[in-house]
C-alpha cells in the first residue's frame, strides 16, 4: 500500500460516531459555509523517505479540518512551518491551503487522531480506533528514524502503539518531557516536544528557540 492510497482510506473512515457528530454540527469561521470545510479524516502529508515524522494530537478545527492538511490555516501552523522551514525542512515559511506549494523534505507530518475531536480531546476509544493508521503511516515510511511527537497526547498514543505490538512493556519507562528521548527497541528514536498551542505560546512554555533547538536536537541524534 502507498500513503496516498492509505490517505484515501482515512478520509472515508466513520468509525469513531462521536467524532462523526461533532464535524457534522461545527459552526464555521465566520464569513465561511460549512462546504468551505474538509470536515473528513485528516490524513498526513510529506516525504515519503523521510527520516523525520512530526505527530501531533489531532486536526484544529479551522485548520486542518478546514484545509484537509496537518496544521495548515490555523495559529499552530503558523507558528511551526516558518520555524521548519528555518531548520530546512520546508520550501517556503508559509502553509495556508492545499496547493500553495508547500513541500517537506526529509519530513512527515501527522496526527495521533485523524478527527477534529470536541473540546480538542479525543478519548482513549478515539486513540485505540486511530492507532492502526498511525501503524501503518510508521510502516511505510521504511526510512523513518526519528519520532517527534508534539505534546503529551502525542507522545502516550505512539507509546501505546509500541506496547500493544508488544515491543515495550511499561510506558512508565517513558515520561514525557520536552527534550525527553527515547530509543526505541525498532533503533528508532521518540522525542517528546510541547505542543505549539496557542496557550503553550501565549504562556511561554513554547517559544520559537525552544522549537527550533528541539529541532536541531532532532537532527543532531539523526548524526549519532
Amino acid at each position: 500500500m502507498s500513503l496516498a492510497k492509505l490517505n484515501g482510506q482515512i478520509a472515508g473512515c466513520v468509525k469513531c460516531s462521536r467524532l462523526v457528530k461533532h464535524i457534522s454540527s461545527l459552526q464555521p469561521r465566520k464569513g465561511l459555509m460549512l462546504r468551505d470545510y474538509w470536515n473528513r479524516p485528516v490524513g498526513g502529508f510529506g516525504d515519503p523517505q523521510s527520516r523525520f515524522a512530526l505527530v501531533g494530537l489531532a486536526p484544529g478545527a479551522h485548520g486542518a479540518n478546514r484545509t484537509g492538511r496537518p496544521f495548515t490555516g490555523d495559529g499552530a501552523g503558523d507558528f511551526m512551518y516558518p520555524l521548519l522551514y528555518q531548520a530546512g525542512f520546508t520550501n517556503q515559511p508559509e502553509a495556508y491551503a492545499m496547493g500553495d506549494g508547500l513541500q517537506l523534505y526529509d519530513l512527515y507530518i501527522t496526527n495521533a487522531v485523524k478527527c477534529l475531536p470536541p473540546q480538542n480531546c479525543p478519548s482513549s476509544d478515539e486513540f485505540t480506533q486511530c492507532r492502526d493508521y498511525l501503524a501503518a503511516e510508521f510502516s511505510l515510511l521504511d526510512n523513518l528514524q526519528i519520532i517527534i511527537a508534539l505534546g503529551r497526547g502525542a507522545f502516550m498514543s505512539t507509546l501505546h502503539l509500541y506496547k500493544v505490538q508488544g515491543a515495550i512493556q511499561r510506558l512508565a519507562d517513558y515520561p514525557f518531557s520536552h527534550g525527553g528521548e527515547y530509543r526505541l527497541p525498532d533503533g528508532r528514536v521518540l522525542l517528546g516536544c510541547y505542543h505549539t498551542s496557542r496557550y503553550n505560546l501565549q504562556t511561554g512554555r513554547m517559544t520559537k528557540q525552544m522549537f527550533i533547538d528541539l529541532l536541531e536536537k532532532a537532527k543532531a541524534l539523526l548524526a549519532e
